[in-house]
């Protein structure tokens, strides 16, 4: 029986769902967007997206997660809550037939060998708005099999409307379009089956601005500014300055001498003048310290920590009490269990269905991808909230309690 698509076309080798996209050159080389950022750059990186061009935009937000530390930390952070967590294949019914189709999807995607890593590039939209995976299809065994899920490159699509699009009147496009040699500006439409796109929506609105990093990038320019005013204040102000001095007649030679004698001493922060020169350094009127430079950096750590985690707590060592400190673990929490409902989506209706569809034919019932939200509780209160409810006549699953405390079943452990 030959394997056809969700439009019942027959599967062969050549056809576009099989073919790997070659990436654009054009997307190819690296722009530094980051490089003597300001203000007025970032405002203009933001308005070419908000048109649709993210391509400066995603890849400066690429730029902040490697040169950032902390920004870098926090968003590792959010995006392996999700990753670390168990996945299942829920079967559409306990029925035989789609509890073979469950089990099927669950040895493609174990076999698939960047499993792992492709969950992580899919949850690079927390931090950009959108991620893309292209599938890589191979026929095996009279079955479509995934071999690789391959990232691909924000910079490699665009939102922008075409002038002859219906949707040329401002505003940008829902999906994206992926830049070919053939399309290098308007880009072509992806095939369905072959690409992954996933949104995270930190904000409504489009996808260009959704990212959690586009409220970060502002942090992260002013921290930078920070940064480097600190790094001067430090040069002037925590070496001291090396002058030497020469008596007026010294030859050019011996003045020579003298300067790379001062100059090898250590530090920059020396000079070479004469002995009737005068140097004078200024201080600022208002007196200061490397406090206030601290203080500014660490400000906006902690707003880039709200913005990426919803809270501090979980990052900061500050005062505050217990509680407060698990209402800011609750709204992490929450945050997660939102990423994996919405990953979990995707994949369902991006990986899952041509899966089955391919496989099964379109008529089938496609299983649920779920992530399995553990946490942790506190036992003692279960257990007396257990006690109460089975003294109130509540039957309460011999089962269901060993799978919350971690008990062993009776067969296993060597227990009768």
């Amino acid at each position: 029986m030959a394997l056809v698509d969700a439009f019942g076309r027959e599967m062969k080798a050549g056809r576009p769902v099989l073919e790997e996209i070659a990436r654009w050159p054009g997307t190819a080389f690296p722009t530094y967007p980051s490089r003597g950022l300001t203000p007025e750059a970032l405002s203009a990186i933001f308005m070419e997206a908000d048109q649709g061009d993210v391509a400066r935009q995603c890849e400066l937000y690429g730029e902040m997660e490697e040169k950032d530390a902390h920004l870098g930390a926090v968003l590792a952070t959010r995006k392996l809550a999700v990753a670390g967590l168990d996945w299942l294949v829920a079967p559409a019914s306990e029925d035989g037939e789609h509890r073979e189709v469950a089990e099927f999807v669950t040895d493609v995607l174990n076999g698939i060998p960047n499993w792992d890593e492709a969950v992580m590039d899919m949850l690079d939209a927390v931090g950009k708005g959108f991620s893309v995976l292209e599938l890589i299809w191979e026929l095996s065994g009279g079955k479509a099999l995934i071999s690789e899920l391959r990232w691909r490159a924000q910079q490699e699509f665009t939102f922008a409307a075409s002038a002859s699009s219906a949707n040329s009147n401002g505003a940008v496009l829902r999906q994206p379009r992926i830049l070919t040699q053939d399309e290098p500006v308007r880009g072509e439409e992806l095939i369905s089956g072959k690409f992954i796109v996933h949104s995270s929506k930190g904000r409504s609105g489009e996808r260009s601005r959704a990212g959690v990093l586009r409220p970060c990038a502002w942090m992260y320019v002013f921290k930078h500014y920070t940064l480097k005013d600190w790094l001067l204040f430090c040069e002037r102000y925590a070496q001291p300055m090396r002058v030497g001095k020469f008596a007026p007649g010294t030859s050019e030679a011996e003045r020579q001498v003298l300067r790379d004698a001062v100059f090898n001493m250590g530090t920059d922060a020396a000079a070479v003048i004469s002995e009737s020169t005068v140097i004078e350094l200024l201080d600022a009127g208002q007196k200061g310290t490397a406090e206030i430079y601290e203080s500014l950096a660490s400000y906006c750590d902690r707003a880039i920590s709200k913005a990426v985690l919803g809270q501090t707590l979980t990052t900061e060592h500050s005062s505050g009490s217990y509680a407060a400190a698990k209402v800011h673990e609750t709204v992490r929490r929450d945050l997660t269990e939102a990423d994996a409902s919405a990953l979990a989506r995707t994949i369902t209706s991006q990986v899952i269905t041509p899966l089955v569809r391919y496989n099964f034919g379109p008529e089938t019932a496609v299983p649920q991808f779920r992530f399995e939200h553990k946490g942790t509780e506190d036992l003692k209160v279960l257990a007396e909230t257990l006690k109460t409810l089975g003294e109130m006549g509540v039957s309460i699953p011999a089962s269901y309690v060993r799978e919350r405390f971690g008990i062993p079943a009776e067969d296993e452990g060597g227990a009768g």
